[in-house]
């Protein structure tokens, strides 16, 4: 029988370039799993290395803890994921991170006008949000979360 090379979780650290406490994030998010030796220390699977490096580029792209969780939850025998998987994964996830894409975008090509009236002046700018337009729309910043501008947004009071 061939003994699996367990890690620990400084070696995972540094090999995934990740902090320890991140590992014990992940684990307790039931994100990745390890075993635990005769006195309570953790050991993991080299495997792990993928899953950590699955986990980390999802993030980076701007997904959320409870969707790589799904993604994870969704391989059979919590395998950690293949090229093919991978390639399932990114479609589902691509209209959420076009939309994503496309609000970066107006906020670059807003920042030097406003924050897209999520300011706090209310009724006072006269600029993109006069008599506070904005407010009927919803919460937060209305405009750059793409709701039209009223038809005299952006002139002078």
């Amino acid at each position: 029988m061939v003994e699996v090379k367990r890690l620990t979780i400084g070696e995972v650290a540094q090999r995934a370039g990740v902090a320890t406490s991140a590992l014990r994030f992940y684990e307790d998010q039931g994100l990745i799993r390890s075993e635990r030796t005769d006195v309570g220390h953790r050991r993991y699977p080299a495997e792990v290395l993928r899953r950590v490096s699955f986990i980390r580029t999802a993030q980076r792209v701007g997904l959320r803890l409870d969707d790589i969780r799904s993604a994870l939850a969704s391989l059979p025998d919590e395998r950690t994921p293949t090229a093919k998987d991978w390639e399932r994964l990114a479609a589902s996830w691509r209209p959420r991170l076009d939309d994503q894409i496309a609000l970066l975008i107006r906020l670059r090509d807003q920042l030097d006008e406003c924050i897209g009236c999520g300011c706090l002046s209310l009724d006072s700018c006269g600029l993109w949000n006069p008599d506070d337009a904005a407010a009927a729309l919803g919460n937060g910043a209305r405009y750059l979360l793409s709701d039209e501008r009223p038809p005299d947004a952006g002139r002078a009071p």
